[in-house]
């Protein structure tokens, strides 16, 4: 039987669709728990000095095969009018690094003079990450009022947000003098994106729980009580993610060419099988069903993730009422399903599908984690060689959609990229309404696409060295090119400085290989998420389950 290909770029890279990916078995989270504990990884926590008011330092250690990494933690009493997730705050609930190895005195007393500081401090390279988190304020006030009274807080509450703290920023790989992330990215357990970063955010998820239950300890020592086993693990890290994450898709088009063929490889090899036992068709209805309450779970008051969720609601639903009577077993049951979805959902719920799919074939995909990372450099060189015919022809292939917009109207090009000098971090502009043209990122592959193409396309058959020297201004549309014809996935097929654009597209489509979820837009330009929610914590990790954690239970298995 011909096995299914994985599906065609241009509907796979279409911003509204990438908008409306969910995480799945490929994600970071759940790679890297999984070799947590596949690697018996062990935990201890070797410091947690901190006083009535919340004011201290923490440090939890993750020791591996062959490398320990210390997550130091710094917790502040932040008063209300200094607290907020912008980038441009000074001051935080809590801040974070993470050291590679185990810390002496004298790191810890050097990291308490930087660390708080964050941008305004200077790191070494024993850190790895630097980061810092909020708490949310009402929720942490209740838990530890209810904790305190020695009774539970309320679940319902708890589902509404989701976290106590929610990360502001997560820096790595080189940032304020922290380590290039060649220092560690040839460790075996470094190797895949983000680890480090994922390391630091599941570390730091120990300690916000452990600090609420001590700041109820130390408010009511008679009558505190810790937070019920379940109960702690619904609650997850926060994440508040805006513009400067948003460019990280097109300035790295192979890593995401990785990511997305990886993905797009592991729902073939599933629509592919000719058959199901029924213990995977068993087991894909439960994870339908958790997912369908994973769903009735996420809150948003964006207007546009309102009307998406009730769309995965409502698909969740017939969804639920397919599985009923479907065939799961014969007749490649999973390339059935998978039409069913293309032909009734809307693109939230044909993704979280796609998601569900990989869930009950951890064998089939699980090993596509190792081809997700990228040497980048080697592909970053133009090959001078090639004739431009060959070149016309691949933009037409790759860029078809762009030669076919009219880049004269205002609102095909109505915004533009640019850097902002007071943070050095991407932002978005109106093209119209700020003089900003000068400092212009070359963020709109589309765009410079079509003027190569207008330059290109009365050219005699010459070599594309050639070219370039007449058309200096070309070369990094041309590097683009050669890149997305060796790599399907590498561009994005979409107008990323037209009017109607959503940078929040952006940001969920990064964010869900993170493994993220429950996404809440606060504009069109951040949003924040939810991460590790459910999920063992590192002592549970070893007697846990560390890959089947992302969808709430079923009532009847909780534990």
């Amino acid at each position: 039987m011909t096995p299914i290909p994985p599906r065609d770029p241009r509907t796979v890279m279409r911003l509204a669709r990438m908008g409306s990916l969910h995480q799945c078995r490929l994600s970071f989270m759940r790679t890297l728990l999984r070799r947590l504990k596949s690697d018996a990884w062990r935990f201890e926590t070797t410091a947690f000095e901190i006083d009535a008011k919340g004011v201290g330092h923490a440090v939890y250690t993750a020791h591996g095969p062959r490398h320990s990494y210390s997550l130091v933690a710094f917790a502040h009493d932040l008063p209300a009018d200094q607290r907020s997730d912008r980038v441009i705050a000074t001051a935080w609930d809590a801040t974070f690094a993470l050291f590679d190895g185990i810390p002496s005195d004298a790191d810890i007393a050097r990291l308490r003079q930087n660390v708080p500081r964050q941008e305004a401090g200077r790191l070494s390279d024993r850190e790895l990450s630097l980061s810092r988190a909020n708490r949310s304020v009402r929720l942490w006030d209740h838990v530890v009022d209810a904790l305190a009274q020695g009774h539970q807080p309320d679940a319902a509450r708890i589902r509404e947000v989701g976290y106590l703290m929610r990360t502001t920023a997560v820096y790595g790989s080189g940032k304020f003098g922290a380590a290039d992330r060649e220092q560690s990215g040839r460790r075996e357990e470094c190797r895949g994106p983000f680890q480090v970063e994922m390391l630091s955010v599941y570390l730091t998820r120990a300690f916000v729980m452990d600090l609420v239950e001590h700041m109820a300890r130390m408010r009511a020592p008679e009558t505190a009580v810790p937070l019920a086993p379940a109960l702690r693990r619904t609650f997850g890290i926060g994440n508040s993610t805006g513009l400067g994450m948003a460019p990280f898709l097109m300035n790295h088009p192979v890593l995401i060419n990785h990511w997305m063929a990886a993905r797009e490889e592991a729902i073939a090899r599933v629509r592919s099988l000719p058959t199901a036992t029924e213990d995977e068709a068993r087991a894909f209805r439960d994870y339908a069903a958790r997912a369908r309450l994973h769903a009735e779970d996420w809150t948003s008051d964006h207007p546009v993730q309102v009307s998406r969720i009730a769309d995965l609601r409502a698909d969740m639903a017939h969804l639920a009422a397919h599985l009923q009577t479907a065939d799961l077993t014969t007749d490649r049951p999973w390339q059935r399903l998978w039409q069913w979805a293309e032909d009734r959902c809307s693109l939230e719920g044909q993704e979280q599908v796609a998601s569900l799919l990989m869930e009950p074939y951890g064998h089939l995909v699980d090993g596509l984690t190792s081809c997700m990372d990228a040497d980048e450099q080697e592909v970053m060189r133009i090959d001078g060689a090639m004739r431009t015919p060959a070149l016309l022809a691949l933009t037409r292939d790759i860029y078809d959609w762009a030669l076919a917009l009219d880049w004269s109207n205002p609102n095909t090009q109505a915004r533009l990229w640019y850097v902002s000098e007071a943070k050095l971090e991407p932002r978005l502009a109106e093209r119209a309404e700020e003089p900003l043209e000068p400092y212009e990122q070359p963020l709109c592959p589309g765009r410079d696409a079509a003027r190569m193409y207008d330059d290109l396309k009365d050219v005699p058959d010459t070599t594309v060295a050639e070219f370039l020297l007449r058309h200096p201004e070309h070369r990094h549309i041309v590097r683009r090119a050669q890149i997305a014809g060796r790599y399907p996935y590498a561009e994005i097929r979409d107008n990323t400085i037209d009017a109607g654009l959503m940078p929040i597209d952006l940001l969920r489509a990064k964010l869900s290989f993170f493994g993220a979820c429950h996404f809440d837009p606060r504009s069109d330009r951040w949003l924040r998420i939810t991460m590790f929610q459910h999920a063992p914590f590192p002592d549970e990790l070893a007697t846990g389950n560390a890959d089947d954690w992302t969808y709430p239970y079923l009532p009847e298995a909780a534990q």
